[in-house]
């Protein structure tokens, strides 16, 4: 058997379909381009492909990374060729190599995820800057959000790495996120630029980079 590991983008076509729907996709276009995955033992067999992290739906990435465990060698080159051309538009293979069959698996081995933040404001740059160093300032910031199930409670502060104000001109801003993303909790930007005094949800938001638990 061989495991690859997939380094690809998705754009503004895709960026509302569910994660359950992306691994779906991802499924077919690989038996359309004849690849032999490999599936998972026991009563219910799974093929094994995994996605490192979900992305909310309305973000866009260029960052995503998937595994797939094969049942048969085939050259990275030759396996970006020919799924490549299954692909729909809206997703582009940038990378694929090998991995160790060994290797934990990639959901317990993100820890952060880089956000690109687009959001509408009057704010002028001071008072962007200013918000950005108190909330970085505080040690916890109690917060909530509505859920199905009803509110979510949990301390905002701790899923924040690091901000910063990328770009300001007059009635917009562009921010950059490092927020957790790992078993303890993920970061949501459209949160985040609420605790900033943003109104609204945010124009777009784009996963820039996924860090991985260094080994």
């Amino acid at each position: 058997m061989q495991r690859l590991r997939i380094r690809f983008s998705r754009g503004e076509e895709l960026k509302f379909i569910s994660h359950l729907d992306m691994t779906r996709l991802w499924q077919r276009a690989l038996v359309r381009a004849g690849v032999a995955i490999a599936y998972s033992e026991g009563f219910n067999p799974h093929p094994r492909l995994s996605l490192a992290a979900p992305l909310p739906l309305g973000v866009t990435s260029e960052a995503e990374l998937m595994d797939i465990v094969l049942a048969k060698f085939v050259s990275p080159h030759s396996f970006n060729t020919s799924v490549s051309q299954q692909l729909p538009a809206g997703i582009q293979i940038s990378q694929v190599y090998q991995m160790p069959l060994e290797v934990p698996s990639l959901q317990s081995q993100v820890r952060f995820a880089e956000y690109k933040v687009e959001a509408a404001t009057e704010k002028k740059r001071a008072e962007i800057e200013t918000a950005i160093a108190d909330l970085l300032a505080k040690t916890e910031l109690p917060w909530q959000h509505m859920r199905d199930t009803g509110p979510h409670h949990y301390d905002l502060r701790k899923l924040i790495d690091d901000l910063w104000l990328i770009a300001w001109r007059e009635g917009a801003c562009t921010l950059g996120m490092l927020l957790r993303c790992d078993g303890s909790g993920a970061g949501r930007p459209e949160q985040v630029t609420l605790a900033l005094g943003f109104n609204g949800y945010p124009q777009s938001v784009h996963r820039a980079k996924l860090t991985m638990e260094a080994r």
